[in-house]
């Protein structure tokens, strides 16, 4: 086990509170193969600078828990797809042709990613695969998107980030159309978002499972 954890780590350390959620020292020490001696000393530095913060949550026996999280000020270690010049764009269209306007434009951006996606996702088979391939897809759109398999057989979009936060929160219209492009080119599957990052959570969650066949 590692006693010290080079410089470079804390990105790593920030990173997986990003990605998990709020996380004692010793589960981020685990993820890391370091000791939590080494990931406190880089938390506490951290939290110097302003980047993540902590909560001492009690516990039935023995000492409080000390739970760290982001701030909100390390939002700008994430991509965010040039954010300041999408609100930009967004206002101006506001402004030259009116609420109409700005929804055609977002209907047009929505209509040309349902055919990015579509292409990639027309080559899966099965509702999981496709789930997988359109995580991949926006993990690479800067969403740190995962997925996952739940008891029940629905399946878990995760998008622990969000590169066009501060676009969607001039027009909330992006938010609805992300949801209609899923839909598109998922096919006939029941999708409801759980968690939203601009209603205050630390992600966005959507439940995927396949439209129920009537009888």
């Amino acid at each position: 086990m590692k006693t010290d954890l080079p410089e470079k780590a804390r990105e790593k350390i920030l990173f997986f509170l990003k990605t998990k959620g709020p996380q004692g020292a010793a589960q981020i020490a685990k993820r890391l193969g370091v000791t939590a001696m080494a990931v406190r000393q880089h938390l506490y530095a951290l939290q110097e600078e302003g980047a993540v913060e902590f909560n001492d949550e009690r516990r039935k026996v023995g000492r409080p828990a000390r739970i760290w999280s982001l701030t909100r000020e390390t939002s700008d270690r994430f991509p965010d797809s040039h954010g300041e010049l999408a609100v930009g764009i967004l206002s101006a269209a506001r402004r030259a042709f009116g609420e109409d306007g700005v929804a055609r434009l977002i209907l047009q951006r929505t209509q040309d990613q349902g055919v990015s996606y579509g292409k990639r996702l027309a080559k899966k088979r099965g509702l999981e695969a496709k789930v997988a391939e359109l995580a991949k897809i926006r993990n690479e759109e800067g969403y740190m998107a995962d997925w996952q398999r739940e008891p029940d057989g629905s399946l878990i979009l995760i998008e622990n980030n969000c590169p066009i936060c501060a676009a969607a929160e001039t027009c909330q219209d992006l938010c609805h159309g992300e949801l209609n492009l899923f839909n598109e080119v998922l096919g006939a599957v029941n999708i409801q978002r759980e968690e939203h990052i601009l209603s205050g959570q630390r992600r966005c969650l959507y439940r995927i499972s396949p439209l129920r066949k009537r009888a």
